[in-house]
């Protein structure tokens, strides 16, 4: 009835499951990270020394990193310790009593554990949409897309992928982030998501859809960004006054220029230091993406 000791397996690679029917691009501004179950009980039936688990938390890692990078949420699933007959319902039959016969093994595994900034969401049902306000938090910010990681693919990350889809919130599947049964299962979730609700993508994929997003930093990006950081009223606020006047710092600058490198805007401080002003830094930013476009 439990779940039995899972064997480690070679992560599938893009040429080994179909071409995805669809052709959406995953947009980061447009996304969410979902870590499905990647609690100590649901990973350690892959054992204590598992390449796979190994390679699954190293790329969810890089996900992970990549979401928070671009300002993208990440959130997590995990089944709560204390579930009645009633919550679990239908899951007693199938795989017995679960997390309320393991309460020690209920935390996110050490290397991914949830951040404060993070969600974590109580999981009762294979979906991640059932019994939770996933749909309606993922509205509310203004997000469309949710890429999918974790375990297990065929159960969980599978059906939640089917839930997003019938909520016409697109679904991204990260073939090599998620582990499963056997890799025949694993290559049937990825098969079945490129065909039929979603697309089955690498890491690599996620990693390379945030190289050409710098046009996603707008002038009201930059806008905001002052006005957070003088705390000035937008009311208040002449886009071709002299920042420093402001009091703005350079510590401020630095942290801004950072920002907009992470963002994929290369920018000087000297340079923005010569026309200390909204108009005038626009100038010199829309003109390198203008650049960054041609090429």
């Amino acid at each position: 009835m439990a779940i039995q000791s899972l064997a480690s397996y070679a992560m599938p690679s893009a040429d080994s499951f179909r071409i995805n029917k669809v052709g959406w691009s995953l947009a980061p501004e447009r996304a969410a990270l979902l870590i499905h179950d990647m609690q100590d009980y649901f990973v350690g039936f892959y054992g204590a020394e598992s390449p796979l688990v190994d390679q699954l938390v190293s790329n969810i890692r890089k996900l992970r990193a990549f979401f928070k990078a671009h300002g993208a949420p990440v959130i997590y699933t995990a089944q709560p310790i204390e579930q009645s007959d009633q919550d679990r319902g239908l899951l007693n039959d199938m795989w017995g009593p679960g997390l309320n016969a393991h309460p020690d093994l209920h935390k996110i595994v050490a290397p991914l554990a949830p951040e404060a900034d993070d969600i974590v969401l109580t999981k009762w049902r294979y979906s991640a949409f059932k019994r939770s306000t996933l749909a309606e938090m993922m509205k509310d910010m203004g997000r469309d897309q949710l890429a999918i990681c974790g375990v297990y693919g065929h159960i969980g990350c599978l059906t939640t992928a089917l839930d997003a889809f019938m909520q016409d919130i697109k679904p991204f599947v990260i073939a090599d982030a998620i582990g499963d049964f056997s890799r025949e299962d694993h290559l049937m979730t990825l098969n079945y998501v490129a065909g039929r609700c979603g697309m089955a993508i690498g890491v690599e994929d996620v990693l390379a859809a945030g190289k050409g997003h710098a046009a996603l930093l707008t002038r009201e990006d930059i806008k905001k960004q002052l006005l957070s950081a003088l705390e000035v009223e937008e009311a208040e606020f002449d886009a071709d006054e002299n920042l420093i006047d402001y009091g703005l710092d350079s510590v401020q600058v630095m942290m801004l220029v950072t920002e907009w490198r992470r963002r994929g805007v290369d920018v000087g401080f000297e340079e923005l230091a010569k026309n200390p002003t909204l108009n005038g830094w626009w100038e010199i930013i829309d003109r390198r993406l203008s650049a960054d476009v041609a090429a």
